[in-house]
Parts: structure tokens; sequence; C-alpha cells
């Protein structure tokens, strides 16, 4: 949705494509700002309606369930913190900015951005959102004691500091054009100065912490205080976990819950048939990959990986599995729909005459049989491993699948074992997908690779003001990964979330399921 009209030299990040933004920004004394907030959707055709209970069943839920957003590692976490939390941005569907705690964001050279906050926002417990809050905030996130899940994009803060009573300076080591949208992701909600007692949460949110039980349930009430006037719509929202999938579907269908995510393409029909629920579907840039750790043996042979990536059919893949619910992809992690995706790349096609050659290239053991681990948690990965077993047996390669169950896979077999799958959450820059991903140094880069070239790319293109040359950077890079990568990466996936029919008010931000994990704000009951 567009907003006030720019003047002067200030333009709206949301009344224009990133692409002119881009070009404004180079020019002398240009100016990135930030109007009013709105909803990512179209105007309701009702009115919301105010009251009602809901329960909302995701993916996972364990005993690391957290209400730090520096901690959020799954849906369920994403979803709990941002009914509580609020950030200096939000998403919209296009996932640009638009504005949130932050009522405006300059800057003249992206490297040195000013937030001027919102007046008159109160925490849940009465406090005055102030800017020591903010800079506790994104600092806390440097500190490897910390062990926040943004340690790496966090990097790029070379000083955060009050510089008003409502005022803030963010300085970057770089530039970075990306700084308001990096703001909306979830690990950079804000909290309270000093915070580090995460049993319960004070936040500025649409939602009132009452209960946090890690494994079982989040409850959250509505905030009568909460800073966009009327909203939120709901009185309460219960978050529970439940992992598998048809048990999920069968709760939604049962009227024991309203709202899931993560639903298998098979069940679409059955949900649509229904009548009294609903599949919503958001093209996304969420891929499933197989991890073939650079560290370990026989993964850390170019030849095996090649011979792995040779052995996926991805278009039965997306086919058998997928059902049509999502795009064709090529080992590349940018979707098609991203204004920096490298069309140029060959379509890597399955080749079993290739995988066959790489194979004894890399000079497996006679006889060696393979463990590849395949878990619920990883959307979609047993059923990927069980045509990439198929393939892989018509080569000569025994590849033996070994099924997990969603609770502590992420923790105990992902990136543990040589062949794991990862699941990667769509991320709304380009950077931020590389840098958390794909840096030599992150934490979180799945298999271990490392290149000093992509390295030395990335850093170069956070900071270029040239649109067209910072594109050719990032398909360089998107060649490198192809190319190079540890990862295969057969489809980008549709998120899929199941709905009763009653709710209203749902929309897509493709940052992830339960609308970008943000429905708490936008949804009602209409009974």
């Amino acid at each position: 949705m567009k907003h006030d009209e720019s003047r002067g030299s200030t333009w709206q990040a949301t009344d224009l494509p990133r692409r002119q933004a881009l070009r404004r920004l180079t020019a002398a004394g240009a100016v990135v700002a930030l109007g009013k907030w709105a909803s990512p959707l179209a105007a309701a055709a009702d009115t919301p309606r105010v009251g009602g209970r809901i329960r909302v069943a995701s993916v996972a839920s364990s005993l690391v369930d957290t209400l730090d957003p520096a901690k959020g590692a799954l849906s369920t976490d994403y979803a709990r913190q941002y009914m509580v939390y609020s950030g200096l941005t939000q998403f919209d569907s296009r996932l640009g900015a638009q504005p949130g705690l932050a009522e405006q964001i300059t800057s003249d050279d992206a490297t040195l951005w000013t937030v001027k906050l919102r007046s008159g926002v109160e925490f849940h417990d009465g406090k005055p959102l102030t800017p020591a809050d903010v800079v506790y905030s994104l600092l806390r996130h440097k500190d490897p004691a910390v062990a926040s899940q943004a340690f790496t994009i966090a990097q790029q803060f070379a000083d955060v500091r009050a510089s008003g009573p409502d005022q803030i300076q963010i300085r970057l080591t770089a530039a970075n054009l990306d700084l308001p949208v990096i703001l909306a992701d979830a690990h950079f909600l804000i909290i309270k100065d000093g915070t580090t007692d995460f049993r319960t949460a004070v936040g500025t949110g649409p939602y009132r912490c009452v209960d946090f039980n890690p494994g079982v349930r989040t409850v959250g009430r509505r905030n009568p205080n909460y800073w966009k006037p009327g909203r939120p719509y709901l009185e309460e929202i219960e978050l529970i976990g439940i992992g598998d999938e048809s048990s999920r579907v069968d709760a939604l269908l049962a009227g024991d819950v309203q709202l899931v995510n993560g639903v298998n393409p098979r069940s679409v029909r059955r949900i649509r048939a229904s009548g009294d629920c609903r599949v919503h579907e958001t093209p996304s840039g969420l891929y499933t990959d197989l991890v073939m750790r650079q560290d370990m043996i026989p993964t850390g042979n170019p030849d095996f990986v090649l011979a792995m990536k040779y052995l996926l059919d991805r278009e039965e893949i997306l086919r058998a599995v997928f059902l049509g619910h999502a795009v064709l992809a090529n080992d590349q992690p940018v979707p098609p729909s991203s204004r920096y995706f490298n069309p140029q790349i060959p379509q890597r096609v399955h080749d079993p005459d290739r995988a066959r050659f790489h194979l004894r290239r890399a000079d497996l053991p006679s006889g060696a049989r393979l463990a590849m681990y395949a878990s619920p948690a990883a959307e979609l990965s047993v059923e990927i491993a069980a045509l990439i077993q198929d393939s892989a047996s018509r080569v000569g390669l025994d590849l033996a699948v070994d099924r997990v169950p969603p609770d502590g896979y992420w923790s105990n077999q992902w990136r543990k074992h040589p062949l794991t799958f990862g699941n990667v959450n769509p991320r709304p820059t380009v950077d931020m997908l590389f840098s958390t991903f794909f840096k030599s140094d992150s934490p979180f880069n799945e298999c271990g690779w490392k290149n000093a070239r992509f390295d030395q790319l990335l850093l170069a293109a956070r900071s270029e003001r040239d649109d067209e040359k910072r594109k050719q950077m990032y398909w360089e890079m998107q060649a490198i990964v192809h190319d190079q990568c540890g990862l295969a990466i057969p489809a980008f996936n549709s998120i899929l979330d199941g709905l009763d029919r009653r709710l209203k008010g749902y929309g897509s931000i493709p940052i992830g399921g339960l609308m970008g994990y943000n429905f708490a704000e936008y949804v009602w009951l209409d009974t």
C-alpha cells in the first residue's frame, strides 16, 4: 500500500520499486524515509470485529522454545515473538519495509542512519519506549555470549547510540541500502533495556504474554494500549506446536485449532473438501535442501557433491512431492521471484550418467552404505529423500534413509552427519540470505562451505550503490554457489497454511507461514 506523498528530496520506501529507490539514493543529499504504518493487505471487504479466541498450531514445539528474539530459530518462535514484541520496521506483502516503532529512518549515505522513534509507545508494563531500549536490543546481537541467530548480520552495526530523546543513530561498518528491511526481521524485535530473563516477555506488541510454557503452549491476551489504535482484534491467542502434519491438519478439521502452518501438498484437497476450512498459498523463497558437509567424508569431495546434484530429479520432485505447489530451483538459493535472480545459469537436470561418472571419481569404498538423515522438521525432506534414494540405487550408490522425529532434529542430526536436510525460510534481502547461510564464518553456514571470492563479493555488494553492478555481483555469487557449494536445492516451496473460514484478515507476507509469522496483528473472527 502507498502512503503520504513524498516532499522535497524525501522518497517513500514503499512508493517506488527498489531499483528506482537505489538510483535516488545515489543522488547527493537523497534521503530514505518511511511513511505511515499500514496493513500489508488490500482494504478489507468486512469491518474487523474485536473479540474471540483462537488456537494456532505450528510445526514444532520443545523445551527450547524461547521468548528471546535473538534465539528464535523456528516458526513457532517467530510467531510467538511477533505476538509480544514490535520491530522498528515491519514487512509488507512485497517484503518491503513499512514503519513500525520507527516513525522515520533516514540516511544520505546508507552508512549513517537516523531513526526517529514513534512517540507515545509503551511496553506492556507501562514503561515508555526510549532510545536506550533500541540501543540495547540491537547491540546485544553482537555479543558472542548471547549466541544470537543474527550474530553475523549484527556485525554490520559499528555503533548504535541515542542521539536525542526520541532518536537513535546507527552507524554501519559499510554502506548497506537494505537496513530498513533488515530491521523488520524477527531477531531485531525491540525488548526492554537490560532484559536478560525471558521466562516471560514484556514488549510493545499487540499481545501481552500471560502464559509461556516451553514445549506446551504460549498464551497472548490483547494489548489494549497497542500503538496501532483499534488493533489487534482477537481477545486471546493460544499458540501450540503439533509436529506431525497429519495430526495438525486433523486438529484443524476437527475445530480444535483455527490456524495451522506447514501444510503438506497432499493435504490440500482434504482441507478444501471440508467446507469449513481453506488453504492459503503463498509463493516464496522457502527451500528444503540436501546438506553435504564439506568437512566430512565423502561429502567433502567435490565429485561426490556433483554426483548428488545430478541424481536429483527436480522435475519429479516438483511433480510427486510438491504436487505443483512449488517452482523449480537450480542449486542457487535466490528464487526466480527476486529481482536479483540469475537466469543465465544453465538448469541442472537429472543425469544418471554424469552422476555415475562423478561417483567413480569420488572413489567411494566398494559396498559403501551412506546414511541420509531426513525429518518432517525439514519440510518434505522425507519424501525427497525417498526419491534420491531410488535414483542413487540406479547408479550403484546405496543410501539408507534414516527418518528422524521432528523433536531434536535440528540440534541432534542437522549438520552433525555428512548427509542431512535443511529447511531455510525466506529472507527479505539477498544479503541477509547469503550472510546468514553462505558466508564462510557464519555459524549457520549449513555445509561448512568456504569461498574467499564469495565472501569478497558479499561485502562489496552490500555497499554497492550502483544497482546494476550490485546485480552482477549477486549473479556471480549465485553461479559460485551453484557450481561449488555443498548444497542441493531442488525447489522453492509455496507456503501452505490451513485456516478456519471464519478467520478473516489473512494475507501473504512471504517471509514464512502464519502470514509471515505476523498473523496475530491482522486477523479477526467472523462469527
